[in-house]
């Protein structure tokens, strides 16, 4: 007999998605907001404090705020319906492999919109030596219970650009009023 029953998992609180080791199944519950992601520190309290930055595809990138070793990256966040943690939540992807092939899927006659499937990202690895394949499982409708949640929340993922709280209720950001960097 174990200590803890065989199907605990640890709860999380978490509004972001984290690709964890093996399998991670999620379903795309919206379309994505694309752009660029740096990251900078700064000292809070007297503790390093690291916080992301993110910019609109066409806005051009402020250099004197990079850190050397710290190149942008294109991202991809969506939100999504996390199955290991029973959850809606927002996934950024950065890998491009991952997003060349979700594009390959939605470009596909016989995938089309990732909204209509789940898919599996397996990560193996760590570190440097950390790999990621994906894999699409057959169109099906998403549960009832799950399309629920999703409507009773309010996601504003525009807000990733303006680093406000993208599930706040009380804050909205109109795409259009997103701070042009150039």
């Amino acid at each position: 007999m174990n200590w803890l029953p065989d199907n605990y998992k640890v709860p999380t609180d978490s509004k972001y998605m984290k690709f964890q080791s093996g399998e991670n199944t999620f379903r795309v519950l919206s379309n994505p907001v694309t752009g660029w992601e740096w990251w900078t520190s700064e000292v809070v309290e007297g503790k390093e404090v690291r916080r992301p930055n993110r910019a609109m595809e066409e806005a051009a990138i402020p250099v004197n705020e990079i850190e050397d070793e710290q190149l942008p990256k294109h991202f991809w966040a969506f939100v999504v319906w996390n199955y290991a943690d029973e959850k809606v939540q927002i996934l950024e992807i950065t890998q491009k492999s991952l997003q060349m092939k979700i594009q390959a899927y939605s470009k596909s006659k016989g995938w089309g919109d990732p909204k209509g499937y789940d898919l599996v990202v397996t990560r193996t690895g760590e570190k440097l030596a950390t790999k990621y394949d994906l894999m699409a499982i057959p169109p099906a409708p998403i549960s009832k219970e799950i399309e629920k949640k999703y409507k009773e929340m309010t996601i504003n993922l525009p807000a990733l650009f303006t680093g406000d709280d993208p599930f706040s209720k009380e804050e909205k950001v109109d795409p259009d009023e997103i701070p042009d960097l150039k």
